[in-house]
């Protein structure tokens, strides 16, 4: 494998017929390729807590960008500097994703400024509230990682990657949606293939009007026969006279799908490589139960599934000494963030035992991640069932390191492992 470069190469072009958009998407985000981006992006925190780079540079692409994005983007590496784009929505907009995932997306609340972002989100948080959390986990979540789980055990050994940790958040997103079990396979294909807009415009935007399909055929059923799904609770909600029409779910629902599905795979997936390739920390988690959740925030903290997002300047403004004029693009690094020296010692061990401080992994302020929270419970069951059903669990003794790769999007390729009888 090749040594820790920070630039992907070009994919190799895949005929359709045989495209695994699974494996193209990987490609294009570097996994495989980028070994570590964290050593480069320190030096460059060295030299300046700002950068301003070429983005095609930043997303490790050679050509044009696509339409709609800048050709520069300002990049804050520290943790004061990251929280502070963050927090001031008005100075760093999020209307800047309305020309790029919008266009596959719809009108969603990852584009939205307040005061309409407060008042969709107000909408659409009906949907994640506590009670729901605790029936999803009821009858959701852990009956599927248990029924994952179960099987690994029943083989013996396994790939956490490939038999669990890759195709349950979906299926947990899908059955939240309220779809068939039938349309899972597909509705995971098409959520991969939506955010593939960056790099194939006319794959992504078939996949928007797919989903959009595949969503309005639920969405009439649940209009006339609601039930206890999402789908049910986005059709009839209802906030200050504001009720959300076909498209507005539409759009949430196809932000959903990679956001609930991608992130959760990969933010556990690099938690279970840290605690595997550190058998100490899995002991005493396995011994003290009461660790999981500093272990979520640890792994989060170390590798956070999706390093960078973006926003646009709305003013000329000064950022941690560096002058950024308006309408720029800020490449927000919160991976960079997570890994600043200046708020953790060493920050580059993975350490459950460390003392807790605040990350930025769901980033913060306005546009915190509204599926915080069922992703930390789903992991949280994860490690839970794995611990309960796999006593002694450790890396396979014929594992080849798979280690932790790409550039925005960030995972092991596969972690086999092996377990007491």
């Amino acid at each position: 494998m090749t040594e820790t470069p920070t630039r992907p190469q070009p994919a190799a072009a895949t005929p359709p017929e045989e495209a695994d958009p699974f494996e193209v998407f990987n490609r294009h985000q570097g996994q495989g390729v980028v070994i570590d981006p964290y050593p480069e992006w320190a030096e460059l925190r060295r030299k300046s807590p700002v950068h301003r780079l070429s983005i095609m540079e930043m997303m490790g692409r050679e050509g044009p960008a696509m339409p709609g994005m800048s050709s520069e983007v300002y990049m804050p590496l520290t943790f004061d500097g990251v929280t502070e784009v963050l927090r001031d929505g008005q100075t760093f907009s999020s209307s800047g994703y309305a020309r790029t995932m919008g266009l596959v997306m719809g009108h969603t609340i990852l584009e939205m400024d307040e005061p309409e972002h407060s008042r969709y989100r107000g909408l659409i948080q009906r949907a994640f509230t506590r009670k729901s959390l605790q029936r999803w986990e009821r009858e959701l979540v852990r009956p599927l990682i248990r029924q994952r789980v179960s099987a690994i055990r029943a083989a013996g050994q396994g790939d956490l990657i490939r038999e669990l940790t890759f195709p349950f958040p979906v299926a947990v997103i899908a059955g939240m949606i309220g779809l068939p079990e039938e349309e899972h396979a597909a509705f995971h294909r098409l959520a991969v293939e939506l955010i593939m807009i960056a790099y194939d415009p006319p794959l992504g935007m078939r996949a928007s009007q797919s989903l959009k399909e595949m969503f309005g055929r639920l969405l009439e059923k649940r209009r006339a026969e609601p039930t206890d799904d999402l789908t049910s609770v986005l059709a009839h909600a209802e906030l200050d006279d504001i009720r959300l029409d076909d498209e507005a779910i539409f759009a949430f629902l196809r932000l959903l799908a990679p956001a609930g599905a991608e992130t959760t795979y990969r933010s556990s997936s690099n938690l279970l490589y840290g605690l595997l390739h550190d058998p100490e920390q899995l002991e005493a988690l396995a011994r003290d139960r009461r660790l999981i959740p500093q272990a979520i925030e640890e792994g989060l903290r170390w590798e956070c599934p999706l390093t960078t997002i973006m926003r646009t300047t709305t003013r000329d403004v000064e950022l941690e000494g560096v002058a950024i004029p308006s309408k720029c693009t800020v490449g927000v690094n919160m991976g960079a963030a997570n890994r600043d020296p200046a708020r953790w010692e060493e920050p580059d061990r993975f350490d459950i035992l460390r003392p807790q401080r605040p990350h930025v992994a769901f980033a913060l302020g306005p546009h915190t991640c509204m599926g915080m929270h069922l992703a930390r419970m789903e992991t949280r069951v994860l490690l839970e069932e794995l611990l309960d059903a796999l006593p002694g669990l450790r890396l396979g003794d014929d594992a080849e390191d798979a280690p932790i790769t790409g550039l925005t999007f960030r995972s092991p390729g596969r972690l086999l492992v092996q377990f007491d009888p």
